[in-house]
């Protein structure tokens, strides 16, 4: 078992929290001491109370989900002996009303794009087979209810 240790820390700074108009800007430090602000969606809160400059909480959660896909790719595709030179994912997420009418996460797209070089150049059918196995081992998306999608880009060399 392994434990991740994240400190969320925000502070009144004397703003009128009852009357709402307070930021929401806080920091996030984590254990291996990166730190990062962030605050609350401008598309929920506005401006000023939403720092805009700052990461929000679903943009950390599809980041998360990205990063998570991308970590098991770059593995699978090095066991299986292919080389990459460049991941990029422009992932999205999507923000509605669940089964149980709470606003929730309903969907993330992850849409990788990986360029690959050297000898050994993976098919299109290997590249998906690689994305599925990434997608079946993630931890993060093996942790949430969202419909997790991955639409792979094809990147020619």
């Amino acid at each position: 078992m392994a434990e991740y240790v994240v400190e969320v820390s925000w502070t009144r700074n004397g703003q009128n929290f009852s009357g709402k108009k307070y930021s929401r800007k806080h920091t996030l430090r984590f254990d291996g001491g990166a730190e990062i602000q962030a605050s609350s969606s401008p598309h929920f809160v506005p401006a000023p109370w939403s720092d805009t400059t700052a990461v929000d909480p679903e943009e950390l959660f599809v980041s998360s989900l990205s990063s998570c896909h991308m970590l098991w790719f770059l593995s699978i595709a090095a066991k299986q002996g292919f080389c990459i030179d460049r991941y990029l994912d422009n992932a999205a997420g999507v923000m509605g009303e669940n089964a149980e009418g709470n606003w929730a996460m309903t969907q993330v797209t992850l849409k990788p794009a990986v360029s690959f070089s050297g000898e050994k150049i993976p098919s299109k059918a290997q590249i998906e087979s690689m994305h599925h196995e990434a997608h079946e081992e993630c931890f993060i998306a093996n942790s949430v209810k969202t419909d997790v999608r991955c639409e792979p880009q094809i990147v020619s060399s």
